[in-house]
């Protein structure tokens, strides 16, 4: 549920910076927070909306690069501390993070040990220390990042600023981000649609996915060291701003909407002809379904209550043994999985 947006270029970044983390307001939160780049890092965290958030920021931050977040707490609690950005250890690198580092237990002992001080509970505050420990190694940020992922086990979407380089790194693995190519300025996101009202220019970065920015270029490489073109695409579909309108708050308009994005679900997914379902990625036959001795679906948040519900209609309608799991526990609760 956490969101990311950032911007390099001419302008003031902080104005930005706000208008693209109340674009991503919808997808829920509880805490936010902006770091803007201009002779040191000017870092402002505050829990609640962000409208919080903004009535702690002074009425003008200098500076024309930055990096925002919104998060919704999984390690540590609801507090201005937990909240991103999360600064390293000599104030050099600043970090914004979405997904989870299952490894970051280790890292903050070893870390500990060496005398680092944490300032959050998070496990996303140990990628900023460990940045900082590569980025000395060679001076490359770029370079610095891929060794630090190499380290990771989990999933990120995940972007950086550095004092003393004129770049923005971003890195995705299992968590999306969206670069936006503007006139002379970049842009990045967890979303699309809080693009899309500063340029149509964009590259949906994938698994694996490296990019290097500055205010005019974005270089693509991937965790191995290789470098590959940078893919454009115009945003051509017009993205429907997640305003409140007459809702008391994006809960409630979500559940009104849901006759509407149930419709728009089915549409192109359902055969009325024959009376079937058309599944991208999932080609098995009726027949084949129904030798399939038992059905794991996963999900998390709505999407978990969805696949409790379909492991339900499964169940009754098909006879099929299933269960639902939250995504993120599936793994390293190491579930019995049937071979066939």
């Amino acid at each position: 549920m956490c969101g990311i947006f950032g911007y390099m270029g001419p302008k003031q970044a902080s104005p930005i910076l706000v208008e693209g983390l109340r674009k991503l307001e919808y997808r829920g939160y509880d805490s936010s927070g902006i770091a803007i780049k201009n002779g040191d890092f000017k870092i402002y965290k505050k829990v609640g909306k962000v409208a919080e958030l903004q009535s702690i920021l002074p009425k003008e931050i200098p500076g024309n690069v930055g990096i925002a977040h919104t998060r919704w707490a999984t390690h540590g609690g609801v507090t201005d501390p937990n909240a991103h950005p999360h600064l390293s250890e000599n104030g050099k690198v600043v970090i914004v993070h979405n997904g989870i580092i299952e490894n970051a237990r280790i890292f903050r002992s070893i870390l500990t040990k060496k005398g680092v001080v944490f300032h959050s509970e998070t496990d996303s505050e140990v990628i900023s220390h460990i940045l900082e420990y590569e980025l000395a190694r060679d001076n490359s940020p770029t370079k610095a990042l891929r060794r630090t992922l190499s380290k990771l086990v989990g999933t990120w979407g995940l972007c950086a600023i550095f004092l003393e380089h004129d770049v923005m790194v971003c890195a995705r693995n299992g968590s999306p981000l969206i670069i936006g190519q503007g006139d002379g300025e970049t842009f990045v996101s967890s979303d699309p649609h809080a693009l899309s009202s500063h340029t149509q220019r964009v590259v949906f970065m994938e698994d694996g996915d490296i990019a290097t920015l500055t205010h005019d270029n974005i270089t693509m490489s991937n965790i191995h060291g290789h470098s590959f073109d940078t893919d454009v695409t115009i945003l051509e579909e017009e993205w429907e701003e997640a305003v409140l309108g007459d809702f008391e708050n994006y809960m409630l308009k979500e559940i009104y909407e849901q006759p509407d994005a149930l419709r728009q679900c089915i549409n192109g997914r359902f055969d009325r002809v024959r009376g079937n379902g058309r599944l991208g990625g999932l080609n098995l036959t009726p027949l084949e379904l129904s030798k399939l001795p038992h059905v794991r679906l996963l999900g998390c948040g709505t999407a978990n209550h969805a696949a409790e519900i379909g492991g339900f209609l499964i169940e009754s309608l098909a006879r099929i043994p299933s269960v639902a799991h939250i995504s993120s526990e599936f793994r390293t609760n190491e579930p019995v999985i049937n071979p066939n």
